[in-house]
């Protein structure tokens, strides 16, 4: 079947086009072109935007429900209330838990990606943002961070390294060599994450696979003082390295717009990558009380807090927001927001034919209006949402 997405802004990376209409037939797309093509399903965009999916490569949950809770319908619960909101790719993730709750999580995701999903966003593979972090950073990944076990990731890598995509963690900790070694192997690609490590840590741990910051300025270290002198950290670290990727939680929550417009300006549109964070609070209204693993949260002023109210405990945004704010707050062109969206978190997980829209590609496709409201969300070429 072929369906033909028309009357809209194209948004083609780089470049715009209000003058060529998208084809797409079975999983891809087919063409993009000026010309009247046959068709057999008409999507008409009203004079909006045709976007590339969105892809989040930090999402927890969603709905009340979380990843790591272990159940399929979770897992196609969570999909569904995301790609709602533009997103048509995900990695969901994992927090801080035990090796028992982690082997859970794999059998039944193993189980899920064999399933067909007709309503939701496509899971190519786990991000790990855990367990192997800094007790000084634990953010809100509670009791469970610990120091790396090799017998552990082990185990998890040759049971199942082929579902994990991305594995989050802190390099300074002991051991944090083999363990970049061990991930390398399998071709699991690497971030930084809820870490204390030093200037020189970052970069000399950069070579050694960790090539992307995990949510920048949240849980990571930045210049601090050791007696008369200062050093740097993983925030100076992430703009002098150039080809270091970070993500940024762009809730409006999280960080104020003149950090999203200092990280745009230093560290480049192509370089950052837009998550959500979203916990099993997303999707829900203030004053809700929920748990992500086993920390305590509640709701308040749009964002998940800890019940002291000392620290965030994720995002509850969804992705279409996270577009909004970059557009909105931090200066940069609708496109631009797009492609922090798209392109860019498609490249670090190692997703190709994703998170653009050209011939060949996968048809993910979204329509959304100026508000970045999304009207229609399209996944391998089915359509999974309409308004």
């Amino acid at each position: 079947m072929i369906h033909k997405f028309t009357n809209g802004c194209v948004l083609l990376g780089h470049t715009t086009s209000d003058r060529v209409s998208v084809y797409t037939k079975d999983e891809r797309i087919i063409a993009i072109t000026q010309e009247s093509l046959p068709y057999d399903v008409l999507h008409d965009a009203k004079g909006g935007y045709i976007s590339p999916g969105f892809i989040d490569i930090h999402v927890h949950g969603g709905g009340g429900r979380e990843f790591g809770d272990g159940r399929e319908e979770d897992f196609f619960f969570i999909s569904e209330l995301h790609a709602k909101h533009g997103t048509t790719t995900m990695l969901p993730t994992a927090a801080a838990a035990s090796t028992e709750d982690y082997v859970n999580m794999f059998e039944t995701f193993r189980h899920v990606k064999g399933m067909e999903n007709p309503h939701g966003a496509y899971m190519p593979s786990i991000h790990m943002e855990a367990p192997y972090f800094a007790p000084s950073q634990v953010g809100a990944q509670g009791p469970y961070i610990r120091g790396f076990d090799r017998s552990e990731y082990t185990m998890l890598i040759e049971r199942y390294g082929d579902l994990i995509g991305r594995w989050s963690a802190a390099p300074e900790l002991e051991g944090a060599r083999e363990f970049a070694k061990a991930c390398r192997e399998c071709g699991i690609r690497l971030s930084i994450g809820h870490s204390d490590a030093e200037y020189d840590c970052v970069m000399e741990m950069f070579d050694e696979g960790f090539a992307c910051v995990t949510h920048l300025y949240s849980c990571t270290s930045t210049v601090h003082r050791k007696n008369a002198y200062r050093y740097a950290g993983i925030v100076e670290a992430a703009y002098m390295i150039d080809d270091m990727d970070v993500e940024l939680i762009a809730d409006g929550k999280h960080l104020p717009p003149s950090l999203l417009q200092f990280a745009v300006k230093h560290k480049g549109v192509d370089r950052i990558c837009i998550v959500t964070d979203a916990t099993r609070g997303a999707g829900l209204p203030d004053g809700a009380e929920k748990t992500l693993g086993n920390v305590n949260f509640i709701i308040e002023d749009g964002v998940a807090k800890l019940p002291d109210r000392s620290a965030f405990s994720g995002s509850v945004c969804t992705t279409n927001r996270l577009v909004r704010n970059m557009r909105d707050m931090a200066g940069v062109s609708l496109l631009e927001a797009v492609r922090m969206a798209t392109a860019n978190p498609a490249r670090v997980a190692g997703l190709s034919d994703r998170g653009t829209l050209r011939e060949g590609a996968f048809a993910d496709v979204v329509i959304f209006d100026e508000n970045v409201d999304v009207s229609l969300t399209m996944v391998n070429g089915r359509v999974v949402y309409e308004k």
